[in-house]
């Protein structure tokens, strides 16, 4: 429940009552949460694919998404972009980052990911696997979290609930992931996995060079840019 109600928009918290310290335990249930809001959206997509064009489809599951969860990674990739753009040095990429305002940099990031996804999902829902890349992609992105909260300090002095998601949440997910995939039946899905690894690792390394580790915001941003990867993977054609 926990998670569910970092992760979403789910009003679970008038339900019960959890701190930081509580958020921090439930992250090996991240990529669970992420499976229920694939099919969540697989749902909407099998419900209107046959009544709209699926590039409309497409839009409407973007937006759906971005509802379902309060566009806390849009908002998180946006910062991100914003910081590492305009930022000289790591105080100064920490400070745009607190920034509310959007600039030029995160205007663009977000355009850039939300223009790909719509692409991405009008051209999977031509495909016979569609169903496996709706309902993988959002838990594969959360799994991405567990990944650099694992691997990497929290870069800022003030107290986080990334402190309590460690190697213990990272086992947990990783074996909910690896389940999934393999239930699935996908060679797809379980290539995804290792290009999630990849794309995670070299961004985790960026963030360690540029402000020594990890924010909530840049955890946001490594989940659009996991997703986004994972639809690619989905959408890959191979070589005539």
């Amino acid at each position: 429940m926990a998670a569910v109600a970092f992760l979403t928009r789910v009003p679970v918290g008038r339900k019960i009552v959890c701190d930081s310290t509580d958020v921090g335990r439930s992250a090996g249930w991240f990529p669970l949460v992420g499976i229920s809001l694939g099919a969540l959206y697989t749902f909407a997509a099998a419900t209107l694919r046959a009544h709209l064009p699926l590039g409309v489809v497409a839009v409407l599951l973007v937006i759906l998404d971005a509802i379902a969860t309060g566009a806390l990674h849009f908002d998180g990739l946006a910062d991100t972009a914003d910081g590492f753009g305009g930022g000289k040095g790591r105080e100064d990429i920490l400070r745009i980052m607190r920034d509310h305002a959007i600039g030029s940099y995160g205007g663009l990031a977000i355009t850039s990911v939300m223009v790909l996804k719509v692409t991405a999902y009008t051209a999977l829902l031509n495909r016979s696997n569609w169903v496996v890349g709706l309902i993988l992609t959002p838990a594969m992105g959360r799994w991405a979290i567990l990944l650099l909260t694992a691997t990497l300090p929290y870069a800022r002095q003030t107290r986080s609930v990334t402190e309590g998601m460690g190697k213990g949440s990272l086992t947990l997910g990783t074996l909910s992931m690896l389940l999934a995939s393999i239930a699935s039946r996908s060679l797809r899905a379980c290539i995804a996995l290792l290009v999630i690894i990849a794309v995670t690792a070299v961004f985790g390394v960026y963030c360690r060079r540029r402000i020594g580790g990890i924010t909530g915001d840049t955890l946001g941003a490594n989940l659009e840019l996991c997703e986004s990867a994972a639809l690619l993977t989905f959408l890959w054609r191979a070589a005539p």
